[in-house]
């Protein structure tokens, strides 16, 4: 993703991105420390990461806070990309497209991040009941006012289950055809990885073919990529994965074969390599305008996130990570 396609932009081709959301919003709370999480987007930036991706929901809006801690010393060295058109109740999450809301949830997102413009503004979902070509409008409106210096959509369609799933993307992709008409959209953000990769199908083409970038989410898988974590463990309640058919004991297990892939290649780069990196330099070649956007709390990973970046995979590589194992367990 070179600069020009992400307007003022200080990301580089290569690059790893930071997800923050873990740091305070749908990752295990009781491990949730802010001073923690302050030290990784400090390391980070130090590690040579420059997106930080957050949203008001994510908190709600405590994540914002937080990430504008660290922007308030560093803003220079941050591309900073957030969301708008959900909101998070106590048991629900609903969406809400109406322009007003749209601008003055921006500037509450500005006040929050200490900054006075948002370098990517993101439509986390569009609005049913709002034509999302008024929504669009109304965060162009902001591109105009100087509040936002780019636009991004997030995939719509919920997570697939195995690699022969077909049309995962297409409402996506329809949505971003109608928005373009509208104002242009810079970045498109969904779920990819080793055990995920739909969206290699039609979205990632889509945006290649028109210089927009994609922000990868989730190419840990949630963690499990990683290797860190134990079939049989258990999350606590209010973990998104404690609800997600993937990470049950059972398919936890099943799925093992996918790291020990992930961890025979990191061994012939060298014993500093990780399966994570693996994982993330998998998707890293899957082009330029891809960028990587990992999510962590602890500064240790996200260093070692951060150097993904130099890991070369070759061709052999990349046919192994192909011949893997499709992932069980539907996210469905």
């Amino acid at each position: 993703m070179e600069r020009r396609t992400m307007g003022a932009a200080a990301l580089r081709v290569g690059a790893v991105g930071l997800g923050c959301m873990p740091m305070s919003w749908a990752y295990t709370t009781s491990r949730q420390r802010g001073e923690e999480s302050v030290r990784a987007l400090h390391r980070a930036l130090d590690a040579g990461v420059t997106l930080l991706d957050t949203a008001d929901m994510y908190g709600p809006f405590t994540n914002e806070l937080l990430v504008g801690r660290v922007l308030k010393e560093r803003r220079a060295d941050a591309f900073v990309s957030t969301k708008v058109g959900l909101l998070a109740g106590e048991q629900h999450i609903v969406a809400n497209g109406r322009p007003g809301y749209v601008r003055r949830a921006c500037d509450a997102s500005l006040r929050r991040l200490q900054t006075d413009v948002i370098d990517l503004y993101q439509l986390h979902r569009a609005d049913p009941e709002v034509p999302v070509e008024e929504t669009w409008g109304a965060m162009a409106d902001l591109v105009r006012a100087g509040k936002v210096r780019a636009l991004g959509l997030c995939a719509m369609d919920v997570r697939g289950g195995r690699r022969s799933r077909a049309g995962l993307y297409e409402g996506t992709v329809r949505q971003l055809e109608r928005v373009q008409q509208v104002f242009p959209v810079t970045a498109v953000q969904a779920e990819l990885s080793v055990w995920s990769p739909e969206a290699l199908r039609t979205l990632l083409p889509w945006c290649a073919a028109r210089g927009v970038g994609f922000l990868a989410a989730m190419p840990l898988g949630n963690g499990f990529l990683t290797g860190t974590l134990r079939p049989g463990e258990g999350f606590e309640p209010d973990d998104l994965r404690a609800r997600h058919p993937r990470f049950t004991a059972e398919m936890m297990a099943a799925n093992q074969p996918i790291v020990a892939g992930l961890r025979r290649i990191a061994r012939r780069h060298g014993e500093e390599v990780s399966a994570a990196q693996v994982a993330l330099a998998w998707t890293l070649a899957q082009g330029p305008h891809v960028v990587p956007v990992p999510g962590t709390k602890r500064s240790r990973w996200a260093a070692e996130n951060a150097a993904a970046a130099e890991v070369r995979l070759t061709g052999e590589d990349l046919a192994e990570v192909v011949a893997l194992p499709a992932a069980q367990g539907s996210w469905d």
